[in-house]
């Protein structure tokens, strides 16, 4: 029998504050490489103080190694690999098939490889209700984000959302709420005509170059580069980039350093301004697949 019942293994704020919900509901947990700032431990530890019925104290592992041999259950962060804590090459080496794996954005070839060692491994960010929660605090973190980065009112702001997938969809209902003139850009025609029908400003990617100087706030949602250095050259000297799309994200740093234009990456908002609640979202998920 393993001496702890999960293994909670890097990321951020989110899976943090998942070590106390998972204690609350009696399960053993054990934890390596998350990173708490001072204030991350206080609230963190308010959550014990708040709980039903008594805390156990958690484990803390001194490698990834001891972690994994200590639980079955894996709960990683959002994305699971992280740098110097979480290498998926290391990961495939020590975990065998009594493991269950959780996590978001894991790598497919990850997930294909845990398949055919009959290993259940569940991408968070594949599960809608998670994403579009997600998605949702993202947008809040971006508005936040925006507020807190430029002295200006978002209210009656010329603002671009660039792509208008599920995150883009909701920050620009966001942003709407508040009053901000929002764009819509989009290589798709569907997506652009969805967001004329939602009373939005639309303008194809074809055309971005050309009204880019338009916009004093620009969000981009989009994973690919496209706020090249051509394209940044045209924005507002004052303009205020909010970037969160995935991966890379879609502006090309190095240009815009170059040129003195404010570029913020926005990676982990929910992680940042919400992991309390995202942490209660994503052990709901866990707790249910138990």
């Amino acid at each position: 029998m393993a001496e702890y019942d999960i293994a909670v293994i890097g990321g951020d704020r989110r899976t943090a504050f998942m070590i106390p919900f998972f204690q609350e509901n009696g399960y053993r947990v054990i934890s390596f490489g998350i990173q708490e700032t001072e204030n991350e431990k206080t609230e963190a530890a308010a959550l014990h103080k708040m709980a039903s019925c008594q805390v156990k104290p958690d484990g803390r592992a001194n490698s990834l190694k001891e972690a994994l041999d200590s639980a079955d259950v894996i709960v990683g962060g959002i994305p699971l690999e992280k740098e110097g804590v979480l290498e998926i090459r290391e990961l495939s080496r020590l975990i065998r098939k009594r493991h269950t794996i959780f996590g978001g954005v894991i790598p497919e070839s990850f997930r294909q490889e845990c398949s055919e060692r009959d290993i259940l491994c569940c991408d968070f960010m594949l599960v809608e209700g998670i994403a579009v929660f997600n998605a949702v605090a993202t947008a809040e973190g971006a508005v936040l984000e925006a507020l807190r980065h430029k002295d200006t009112n978002i209210h009656k702001s010329e603002s671009l959302v660039i792509g208008y997938g599920r995150c883009g969809k909701i920050l620009s209902d966001k942003l709407k709420g508040l009053s901000a003139c929002v764009t819509i850009c989009s290589n798709s025609r569907i997506e652009l005509a969805v967001a004329d029908a939602y009373g939005f400003r639309t303008l194809p990617l074809e055309q971005l170059e050309s009204k880019a100087g338009e916009f004093e706030y620009i969000y981009n949602t989009a994973p690919a580069l496209l706020l090249t250095e051509g394209l940044l050259e045209k924005i507002r000297e004052d303009a205020l980039i909010i970037d969160i799309a995935s991966g890379s994200g879609g502006v090309d740093y190095m240009a815009a350093k170059r040129l003195g234009k404010a570029a913020l990456r926005c990676p982990g908002l929910p992680g940042k301004y919400a992991g309390r609640t995202s942490a209660k979202c994503l052990t709901d998920y866990v707790l249910r697949h138990l």
